[in-house]
């Protein structure tokens, strides 16, 4: 018999990837509940209720309280009947958080969250800021059961186990940094409090908390694979515990490095997706490139490397840790009638438990049809309620932060940085920057920070031995008086999360990333920064992640669009030879 889920939605980012995956579970229908008219109509059957969070707490906590749910949710959780929070839904039922104070949760455990600390002492030493946002795959370092006790490897809570690795996205955390914070831990563990901890560098955090029949992970487990899809199917069948397979544990590889974060390396597949002549979405080249070839009949159309779903659920089942969708020619026009795009990513999410980030004119627009104005986060919205957990903003941000620079650094509140940031949350913010190398015969022709040139065959073609990297837009078409760094770091503090970093003098060569470009940005900006543009065989992988500045994750496309190598190809390579840590999910059955 079917069973319903209820599902908390105050309207705060992507819930579309965990119904996604409670139907990919199978046996469940699904009920969203929105306010307290909703939760009164229903309270008496509802037996399991999710309660999901995205974004800045403050903005998630005012949603709860405007709603009044609060009251209803703390009710609930007291009859004993089975409640999970995932990300923010975990942090709200602490006590407060330094990104918004003054505003209180609900202060199920007397616990503080704070920021991570980017200047960590284990990266200080290597003369590294710790990226901030808290981005990519982690593990459990420690599972405690009943009265404190610490399981083993073997053993798991809700399917939660020391062998795998889970998606985690944020700022703020329980950091436990004090005797109070460890005092409160103890006294709720002699109550039957239940804790899971990671690290992130030095930093211990909870990364999940049970009792009874309440359980929240820090992480999100409906973008943590096949591992995630466990963890849920363990919380709506009511196993909390369970014994992990002796083959996993086996598999389990500790001769590989330990990061300095703790994160293991991403590895990100990325689509360019147009339209053809025949109308229909495909993934083809850059914007930057011709496009175009001759077909069977002779006639110029298109290239066509498949088409985006297919492609990108091939790439999510050879192991990508997130795929990203770059929408190079829609949207220019109006920001409502593009459906296919957004059907693009409602399909790809009913199969992909992995991050999907999709850019593509992400911008305040006005529809030319109807002249009805669309702010950035209405579009954003959009692209959330698709299944979409990030935005990637490229020309817009170069207009931004030439107007950021322009007004001596003021934030207006307004641009779609900020406006996407303050209501989603910064992780869900991408800035993708295309530049290209000026080469300059000395450091005073530009007001730019410029590279000096050290090996003498990159000198420039006058023999100039200084660059900077311009700033692009409109898919490499239009250049602009601006750095990829100054672009960086006016992004970073307009409330950017991440930076995908290409370069036009790397891109389709197949000859590795730039890093001379990455080294410059990385080692300024706090924020986690993604290669992009050159990787043709997996040693390019390993050295990208070799710089010593900490690049936080690197991506591909030609390479597996061309099939010369599956994303485990690069996994195994960069685990065996390089002994690096990556996630090596068992993508075969739940």
């Amino acid at each position: 018999m079917t069973q319903t889920v209820h599902i908390i939605d105050v309207e705060s980012g992507n819930l579309q990837s965990l119904a996604n995956a409670i139907k990919k579970i199978g046996g469940y229908d699904i009920k969203y509940i929105h306010n307290l008219k909703e939760f009164n109509e229903c309270d008496k059957e509802i037996s399991k209720l999710l309660f999901p969070g995205v974004g800045n707490y403050g903005h998630f906590v005012k949603e709860l309280h405007e709603r009044k749910l609060s009251k209803p949710l703390r009710e609930y959780a007291e009859s004993g009947r089975s409640l999970m929070g995932i990300c923010v839904g975990l942090q709200s039922l602490l006590s407060s958080s330094e990104e918004s104070e003054g505003i209180d949760g609900l202060n199920f455990l007397e616990l503080n969250l704070r920021k991570f600390d980017k200047k960590d002492a284990v990266f200080v030493e290597k003369n590294q800021l710790k990226s901030i946002p808290h981005i990519g795959w982690n593990s459990i370092t420690k599972l405690t059961g009943k009265n404190g006790e610490e399981l083993s490897a073997k053993e798991s809570l809700y399917g939660m186990n020391l062998v795998n690795k889970y998606y985690f996205v944020h700022s703020y955390a329980a950091i436990l940094k004090n005797e109070e914070d460890f005092n409160t831990i103890k006294k709720a563990s002699q109550e039957g409090w239940e804790f899971a901890y990671a690290r992130y560098g030095s930093e211990v955090f909870l990364a999940s908390v049970a009792y009874k029949n309440f359980f929240a992970t820090q992480f999100h487990p409906e973008k943590s694979g096949i591992a995630g899809l466990k963890i849920l199917k363990s919380f709506l069948e009511g196993s909390k515990y369970s014994q992990v397979n002796e083959s996993d544990v086996q598999t389990h590889q500790d001769d590989v490095e330990t990061t300095l974060s703790g994160l293991s390396r991403r590895i990100i597949a990325c689509l360019d997706v147009r339209t053809n002549d025949q109308g229909d979405l495909v993934v083809t080249k850059g914007d930057q490139y011709n496009v175009r070839e001759s077909g069977s009949d002779g006639k110029e159309e298109v290239r066509n490397l498949g088409k985006p779903v297919e492609l990108a659920t091939r790439y999510y089942l050879q192991g990508a840790d997130e795929v990203t969708f770059l929408n190079i020619t829609s949207f220019r026009n109006s920001p409502i009638k593009d459906l296919p795009m957004l059907q693009v990513l409602s399909k790809a999410a009913e199969n992909i438990f992995v991050p999907l980030t999709v850019g593509g004119g992400i911008k305040d627009l006005v529809d030319p049809v109807t002249g009805e104005e669309y702010p950035a986060v209405k579009v954003a919205h959009l692209y959330f309620r698709s299944g979409a957990d990030k935005v990637s903003i490229g020309s817009d941000a170069v207009t931004i932060a030439e107007n950021y620079y322009a007004n001596n650094k003021i934030k207006t509140g307004k641009t779609s940085i900020e406006s996407i940031s303050s209501t989603f949350g910064v992780q869900a913010v991408v800035i993708s920057v295309d530049p290209k190398r000026k080469y300059l015969s000395s450091p005073q022709e530009t007001s730019m920070q410029t590279i000096e040139i050290k090996d003498p065959s990159n000198y420039g073609p006058n023999g100039e031995k200084y660059c900077y990297y311009q700033v692009t837009s409109q898919g490499g078409r239009k250049t602009h008086e601006l750095g990829a760094l100054e672009l960086c770091l006016a992004c970073q503090d307009l409330g950017a999360g991440e930076i995908l970093l290409n370069s036009i003098d790397n891109d389709g060569s197949n000859k590795g990333y730039n890093l001379e470009l990455l080294s410059q940005i990385k080692e300024q900006v706090s924020i986690p920064v993604i290669a992009s543009s050159g990787a043709g065989k997996p040693e390019h992988f390993q050295q990208v992640f070799e710089l010593d500045c900490g690049i936080d994750a690197a991506l591909g496309a030609g390479l597996f669009h061309r099939g010369d190598y599956e994303v485990n190809d690069v996994k195994k390579y960069l685990q065996s030879t390089a002994k690096m840590d990556v996630r090596l999910d068992d993508t075969v059955e739940l």
